[in-house]
């Protein structure tokens, strides 16, 4: 909801009675207020996260409301990891508006009243209803149908990728204690003919009980082919398993390996699939597949992008997605005094992450984006350091993203290199 501050605090009116929760793992804590700040209540009221709990302060709501003479109820609250998802979707299905209000600045301004830096289940609701009755406050919002399905998918993915690198994180610790040669010997740790042969020989001993001709014979049997299943290949395995400083090991030390290799192949299944969900899924949303025509931008990325900004309508222009994302430009300036500008960084730390980390290949694949980087970097007025640079572009990016989903429109890198100032040189390239 796209309300300015005065917006805001004008829907907190004489018929309106505020509330303040103080969100938990297992009890909520509420203070209810008027209009002008007045507490309407004369203790904490406690309640549990649960439908029992919701009904009882339901009930306490609905009879303070009668009680004052209010029309409607405006709940605040802070984000308090996901125990708050459930009350929000309760408090909406019974007529109550849920605002959240921003831990930052409960934290700055929770000494306004008793000059102490205390922070309390009781205090905490009370500090909360001030700032929505300054309408300090947000709307929250909560991804549904093709864009909930995408944030699900895409934050699975996280949580697939986050394991599967401790595993493959574990199998190249046991390497390098058993057998550090053998990751001398290949480039990445699971290339599948050298897998292979550690499915069979896990110990430098087992692969000098195998010799070349059964090295040779596990891929064959396999039906491996090119050239890191040669013979040459496997006498450079039996001769490192000789000369192997590892140190040794029996069962247990053998079967710690074969559990983390099926732990890696398990992650590798779950990956394949929900990416594979992530590209079905995403090419519903309208107009996605014009973004494909950027080099360097996949599937995955604008998964993400989408899966943390949800439906992009919602936005009036590319300048907000870019405060939400935290790359919002401050400063710190007073009287003669200029500070640096930085981005505030406060915002969806994901969604940030996500756009810096496709410059990487975008910049390394796109002309279009790449010069407008160049530009940035070596323009002779105000040149951008290469961190502020790429920051700038994934600006752009946002930009064209925008565009792109709101209006449908086909990806033009003139029209999108037009806005801005350069030499001859670098419009001719």
């Amino acid at each position: 909801m796209n309300y300015t501050q005065n917006e805001k605090i004008e829907q907190v009116t004489d018929s309106t009675l505020v509330i303040g929760i103080d969100i938990g793992s297992q009890t909520h804590y509420a203070r209810a207020f008027d209009n002008r700040g007045r507490e309407l209540t004369r203790k904490v009221f406690s309640f549990g996260n649960d439908i029992e709990g919701f009904n009882t302060f339901n009930q306490w709501a609905e009879n303070i409301k009668t009680e004052k003479n209010k029309t409607k109820v405006m709940i605040g609250c802070e984000p308090t990891g996901h125990y708050w998802f459930a009350f929000a979707k309760y408090v909406g299905e019974h007529d109550k508006t849920l605002v959240m209000v921003n831990p930052f600045s409960v934290k700055k301004i929770k000494e306004l009243d008793d000059n102490s830096p205390k922070k309390t289940d009781a205090k905490d609701p009370k500090t909360i209803a001030k700032l929505v009755i300054d309408g300090r406050y947000s709307i929250p919002y909560m991804p549904e149908g093709i864009y909930a399905e995408i944030r699900d998918l895409v934050y699975s993915r996280d949580r697939i990728v986050k394991q599967h690198n401790i595993s493959a994180n574990r199998i190249q610790r046991w390497l390098a204690i058993h057998f550090p040669e053998y990751l001398g010997i290949y480039t990445r740790f699971d290339a599948a003919s050298g897998l292979a042969v550690l499915e069979k020989a896990p110990l430098p001993k087992d692969v000098i009980a195998l010799g070349v001709s059964g090295i040779r014979k596990i891929w064959h049997d396999k039906k491996m082919r090119g050239r890191g299943v040669t013979e040459d290949r496997a006498k450079t395995l039996v001769e490192a398993a000789h000369n192997s400083v590892g140190l040794d090991g029996g069962a247990g030390t053998r079967s710690e390996l074969y559990m983390l290799l099926e732990e890696h192949r398990l992650w590798i299944s779950q990956l394949e699939a929900v990416e594979k969900a992530i590209v079905q899924t995403v090419l519903k949303v309208d107009h996605v597949e014009k973004l494909l025509a950027i080099k360097g931008v996949g599937v995955i990325t604008i998964a993400g992008f989408i899966a943390e900004v949800g439906d992009i309508r919602r936005f009036k222009s590319p300048k907000q997605i870019q405060k939400y994302a935290g790359l919002e430009l401050v400063e710190n300036s007073s009287g003669k005094h200029k500070g640096r500008s930085r981005i505030s960084k406060r915002g969806r730390r994901k969604l940030r992450r996500i756009l810096y980390q496709v410059m990487i290949p975008l910049l390394a694949s796109n002309k279009e984006f790449r010069g407008i980087y160049d530009y940035y970097v070596t323009r002779v007025k105000n040149p951008l350091k290469r961190r502020q640079a790429m920051i700038a572009v994934s600006c752009k990016l946002i930009r064209v993203f925008y565009a792109v989903l709101t209006k449908g429109m086909d990806y033009d890198r003139f029209k999108m290199m037009s806005d801005i100032h350069r030499n001859s040189e670098l419009i001719a390239a």
